[in-house]
C-alpha cells in the first residue's frame, strides 16, 4: 500500500518541483521554451493515453471478439465529453489567450490561469488512480511497474507545466511564494482524483475497460484542445513538434521498459 501512496504522489511532486523554478528563473519564459515544454507534455500525454490506458483497455475486451472495441470506444467518447463539459462549466484562461473560456466570471486573470491548468490535471489524476486501482485488485494484468511508469511519465510532463504556470504568475506581479503556491495548487487535484478513484475500486474494476479509456479520452481532449494549439501559437516553428516527438518516445520507452 505504501508503494501505491508513493505512486499517486509522484505526479504531484513533478508539479511542485516545476513550480519551484520560480525561485531560480527570472522574467518570463522564452516563447520557444514554452512551446518546447508544452509540446513535450503533449507527447507524453498522447503516449500515455495509448500505451498505458487504451491498449490495456483493449486487452481487457479480447473475449468479446470483433466487438472488443466497443467498451474502449464508449469510454473514450465519454471521457472527451466529460472534459468538454468541464470546459464549459469552469471559468478559465489559457496561456496567451485574451478571452477567458467558460461562464462569465469576475475572477482574477491569474486565478483563471491556475484553473486552466487544474482543469487538465483532473484526467491525469484519474488515469493514475485507475491504473493503481487495477493493480490493487490484481485485475487487467496491470503490474506495479506499469502503474509506476504512468505516474513517472505524468510527473515528468508535470514539471514543465508547474514552471509554465508559476512563472507567468510571478511576471504578473505575484510574489515568489504566491506564484509557487499557485503552481502547486494547480496540481493538487491529481492525488485527490487518484485517491477518489482508488476508493471506488470495487466499482471501477468491473468496468475497467471503460475507465481506462475514459481517462485516455479526457487526456486526449486536453492535448487537442489546449496543448497542441499552445505549442503551435505565433510564428511558425518546429520546436513544439520536435519536443512532442521526444515526449512521446520517452513515455513509450518508459511504458515498455517498466510495464
Amino acid at each position: 500500500m505504501n508503494d501505491v501512496l508513493l505512486g499517486i504522489m509522484i505526479p504531484f511532486l513533478g508539479t511542485t518541483l516545476g513550480a519551484g523554478c520560480v525561485f531560480f528563473l527570472r522574467g518570463k519564459l522564452n516563447l520557444s521554451i514554452e512551446r518546447g515544454l508544452t509540446g513535450f507534455a503533449a507527447g507524453i500525454m498522447v503516449a500515455a493515453s495509448f500505451f498505458s490506458l487504451l491498449i490495456p483497455a483493449l486487452n481487457e475486451t479480447t473475449d468479446m471478439g470483433k466487438w472488443g472495441f466497443v467498451p474502449p470506444v464508449i469510454g473514450f467518447g465519454i471521457g472527451m465529453g466529460f472534459l468538454l463539459l468541464l470546459d464549459h462549466l469552469i471559468p478559465h484562461l489559457h496561456m496567451h489567450a485574451d478571452k477567458a473560456e467558460g461562464p462569465q466570471s469576475h475572477l482574477a486573470k491569474t486565478t483563471m490561469l491556475v484553473l486552466a491548468v487544474t482543469l487538465h490535471n483532473i484526467p491525469e489524476g484519474m488515469a493514475t488512480g485507475v491504473v493503481y486501482a487495477g493493480f490493487l485488485s490484481g485485475h487487467a494484468g496491470i503490474t506495479l511497474a506499469a502503474a509506476s511508469s504512468l505516474a513517472i511519465g505524468i510527473a515528468i510532463q508535470n514539471f514543465p507545466e508547474g514552471a509554465i504556470i508559476s512563472m507567468p504568475l510571478k511576471s504578473a506581479g505575484m510574489g515568489q511564494w504566491k506564484a509557487f503556491a499557485g503552481g502547486v495548487l494547480s496540481g493538487i487535484v491529481e492525488p485527490i482524483g487518484a485517491v477518489a478513484t482508488i476508493l471506488l475500486t470495487d466499482f471501477v474494476v468491473p468496468l475497467m475497460p471503460y475507465f481506462l479509456s475514459f481517462a485516455a479520452g479526457a487526456m486526449m481532449y486536453v492535448v487537442v484542445e489546449e496543448l497542441i494549439p499552445e505549442m503551435s501559437a505565433g510564428e511558425h516553428s518546429h520546436v513544439g513538434v520536435i519536443s512532442f516527438a521526444i515526449g512521446f518516445m520517452l513515455m513509450m520507452s518508459l511504458d515498455v521498459a517498466l510495464g
